[in-house]
């Protein structure tokens, strides 16, 4: 079977209301994700644009704050979205569990993608986490 996903979790002392809010501002993405964007601006409501290594592309949020999901969605092919899914559930005793998968291009290394997904799991607990 080839590995098309890689899904991992982090804890946070963070509550979920507040690490939803700061996954729903993808404007926010370079600075826990900046594999994934240099720059990311808002088109209005879900629309966003970013932009990596140079190129841009059109980037979509579907968020649901009371189920705590927030998804960062782009066209992979006519018609098809893709991309990356996070949930934030809340920690038993304070703060909350963030789960996110990301998806493992063709031909891409999932070691890689695992490690890309740790490090961004990592900086989003620590953005969380300073307010």
């Amino acid at each position: 079977m080839d590995d098309r996903t890689r899904t991992g979790s982090a804890e946070t002392a963070a509550d979920p209301g507040s690490v939803v809010g700061l996954l729903a501002d993808a404007g926010r993405l370079p600075a826990w994700a900046p594999a994934f964007a240099d720059a990311v601006t808002s088109e209005g409501g879900s629309r966003w644009r970013a932009v990596k290594d140079g190129r841009d592309f059109e980037l979509r949020t579907a968020v649901d704050l009371e189920a705590g999901t927030v998804d960062y969605l782009r066209e992979i092919a006519a018609g098809r979205e893709g991309g990356a899914y996070l949930r934030v559930v809340p920690r038993p005793g304070g703060g909350s569990v963030v789960i996110m998968t990301l998806p493992v291009p063709a031909g891409a290394d999932p070691a890689a993608v695992a490690s890309t997904l740790e490090n961004e799991l990592s900086a989003l607990k620590n953005l969380a986490e300073s307010g």
